[in-house]
């Protein structure tokens, strides 16, 4: 497998968009930064949008195909919850399943990684039968994430269970985006995922953002 990564594309939802945080400090730019020592190469193109839903971040994925990427992290699901008191686990399956397969089907090689999301932000000020709700919910797509990645060859980072959520500096004033701080020990995380899974040398740079 070619071990130069020339294009990454990002896909989500406002935590890869970089809500509260400046332009260049969300963790897709800074994971960049940290792969471009050792290729040098490499170009971003960040096509997540803030409050996207699963049907919305699958509306990203034409622009994706169209810039031929080799590597591209795909975080989403946690709207489908927030946005309604019913999500679909199913039809999130189907758009998950459906960005992973057009994204192999168009190049069998390009590096793919997603995401768990946090099944609770403790910082949000929910009330305990929303709390309950949000937890039921991100945790039925959250095994849905698990199993399509497994079965497609997708890597997952486990963000469930992470220390660095019950850290308050790791997150904004809003209690649910990343704080500058968060984006930066998301980047590191993404970096060793993406090492560990794929081989892919990547600058030891990351340490700095621990």
């Amino acid at each position: 497998m070619k071990d130069s990564l020339d294009r990454y594309v990002a896909l989500g939802d406002s935590f890869t968009a970089g809500s509260a945080c400046e332009p260049g400090e969300a963790w897709p730019d800074l994971l960049a930064e940290m792969m471009r020592p050792s290729h040098p190469g490499i170009e971003l193109w960040n096509l997540a949008s803030h409050g996207a839903t699963s049907a919305e971040v699958a509306d990203q994925l034409p622009d994706a195909l169209a810039l031929e990427p080799d590597l591209v992290t795909v975080v989403f699901g946690a709207n489908d919850v927030l946005k309604t008191t019913r999500p679909d686990p199913r039809a999130y399956a189907e758009r998950l399943i459906l960005i992973v397969s057009e994204l192999f089907d168009a190049n069998p090689r390009t590096r793919i990684v997603t995401a768990t999301s946090p099944e609770s932000w403790e910082f949000l000020g929910l009330g305990p039968r929303t709390d309950a709700r949000v937890r039921r919910g991100i945790a039925a797509l959250n095994a849905v994430t698990r199993a399509v990645a497994s079965a497609h060859g997708v890597a997952c980072l486990e963000v469930v269970g992470h220390p660095g959520l019950s850290d308050p500096e790791n997150f904004s004033e809003d209690g649910l985006h990343p704080s500058p701080l968060g984006h930066r020990h998301a980047a590191r995380a993404f970096a060793v995922e993406i090492e560990t899974s794929f081989g892919i040398d990547i600058d030891a740079k990351r340490r700095t953002y621990a």
